[in-house]
């Protein structure tokens, strides 16, 4: 996948939108929750939950993101990663991180057209 590609797929998440982020672009959703973040071009942090960093981590091209001592997400190398992949990790953190009233049931679904 290209990296605009990959952009491309995070705003197309229900009320996802770029804002700045201490000088570099994120994606947010809802209230400002941060989805992603864009520490270099071509690199996506995502910020998933624990469990499924660490599961997603090892993988081509992803690679657990620590906050000091905190697990944050994963580090993803677009053009190393499997498209399925990065596609699971946007719907995970979109799910988590956006409202209830874009989240339909309780978070449990696919977000709408993915």
């Amino acid at each position: 996948m290209e990296f605009d590609e990959a952009l491309v797929a995070v705003l197309a998440l229900p009320g996802a939108y770029e804002a700045d982020h201490h000088g570099r672009r994120s994606f947010r959703v809802g209230d400002g929750k941060v989805l992603v973040t864009v520490p270099e071009d071509g690199v996506l942090n995502v910020m998933v939950d624990d469990d499924l960093a660490r599961s997603a981590a090892g993988a081509p091209g992803v690679d657990l993101l620590w906050w000091g001592r905190r697990l944050s997400g994963v580090r993803v190398e677009v053009a190393d990663v499997d498209p399925a992949l990065l596609e699971e990790l946007l719907e995970a953190v979109w799910r988590r991180r956006a409202p209830a009233r874009l989240r339909g049931d309780q978070g449990t679904e696919r977000p709408p057209g993915r």
